[in-house]
């Protein structure tokens, strides 16, 4: 069986509203030493805040970080995925869509982040247990057809 996002994820994840100011979330990466931020609307999931777009909003707009609402830097809509899929779904899904992070929802609850990092981190395993599938495979007997 093909490991499962739910397996991998990370579910310590921060989450803010999104009319929460930059700076909060820029104190909130740094201090939990994180690459980004679940933005909700009325706690339901609505984007998400990375380390370059805190950077990139405060460069571009001229104005005081802590005038920033955060909903206005997320990128929005939230891609996300369910942790019951497999991984190589989640590989597809980050590279289709050319991110980094995918948050992980059930029920729009959201239950985790699943990341590139994390993939990487995983390689080891996820590559020993599909060679694991392949050799089971491999010694099942092929019955003839007819």
């Amino acid at each position: 069986m093909c490991a499962r996002v739910g397996d991998i994820m990370t579910t310590d994840v921060v989450a803010v509203e999104r009319t929460t100011t930059l700076e909060s979330v820029a104190r909130q990466m740094l201090g939990r030493e994180i690459g980004s931020v679940v933005v909700t609307s009325e706690q339901t999931p609505y984007g998400i805040v990375t380390e370059s777009d805190v950077v990139s909003a405060v460069y571009h707009s001229g104005r005081p970080i802590d005038e920033i609402p955060t909903g206005r830097v997320a990128s929005h809509p939230l891609v996300t995925i369910e942790p019951g899929q497999s991984t190589r779904l989640a590989v597809k899904r980050l590279q289709d869509e050319r991110i980094k992070k995918l948050v992980v929802v059930d029920d729009l609850e959201v239950k985790g982040i699943i990341t590139t990092q994390d993939l990487i981190d995983h390689y080891g395993n996820l590559t020993a247990e599909l060679k694991s599938i392949r050799e089971q495979r491999q010694r099942e007997p092929s019955w003839p057809r007819r």
